[in-house]
């Protein structure tokens, strides 16, 4: 399976829930690969800093921030379980390869109502490659989430009935998640007993099962 993390808009998270998507299907024994299409290479700045911890490698991160993603993406997914692609904001034609390239796009917002709302270019891109790619599925992903606040409930009110859908799971705003992007690690390897281990796991589980 492929997924892609996209929104148009910056900082809403992506490379967070992508880094921790692929850790968490690979410590349940999955074979997976991320591709850092991001030019500003979060992922790969990730890697890096693992690298130089000497912490082991827990999968591969692939810096392949072009248009030919899609493809790329599909020939690494002959020898994976995953490839999660941790997309671009704002730059278009990046945006439609890893559409073209996905059977599944994850949308994070952050509980805000301007968040609530993907950018209309997002959603057109989205109807765009759905006209090559009919089957492709899409959901959005409520993001660095504050305890159960009203605004979080309003966005999730809002996409309650909205196409593409709203997934169940949610992940807080976590300061672990900053801690182990610093060190080049992931959540669990911190603590794997805290809040943040348990929201990336249910989260990992619904995508695992909407590619049955």
């Amino acid at each position: 399976m492929i997924v892609a993390l996209l929104n148009q808009k910056g900082g809403v998270g992506k490379s967070t829930l992508a880094l921790h998507l692929a850790g968490q299907w690979a410590r349940e024994g999955r074979r997976v690969a991320l591709v850092d299409a991001d030019p500003q290479g979060s992922a790969l700045d990730w890697s890096q800093a693992r690298a130089a911890a000497a912490l082991p490698r827990l999968f591969g991160v692939l810096g392949l921030a072009r248009d030919t993603l899609h493809r790329e993406a599909p020939e690494l997914a002959r020898h994976t379980d995953h490839v999660v692609i941790d997309g671009p904001p704002r730059v278009a034609s990046l945006m439609r390869s890893a559409l073209l390239a996905a059977d599944l796009v994850l949308i994070p917002v952050q509980p805000s109502p301007f968040d609530g709302w993907a950018s209309a270019e997002m959603l057109a891109l989205l109807a765009e490659a759905r006209i090559y790619r009919p089957e492709l599925v899409a959901r959005f992903v409520l993001n660095r989430t504050v305890g159960r606040t009203v605004i979080a409930r309003a966005t999730a009110d809002a996409l309650a009935d909205h196409d593409p859908p709203l997934l169940g799971a949610r992940v807080g705003q976590r300061v672990v998640f900053a801690q182990a992007a610093q060190r080049g690690q992931l959540a669990f390897e911190l603590d794997d007993s805290a809040a943040a281990s348990r929201e990336i796991a249910l989260l990992a589980a619904e995508v695992q099962a909407l590619g049955r």
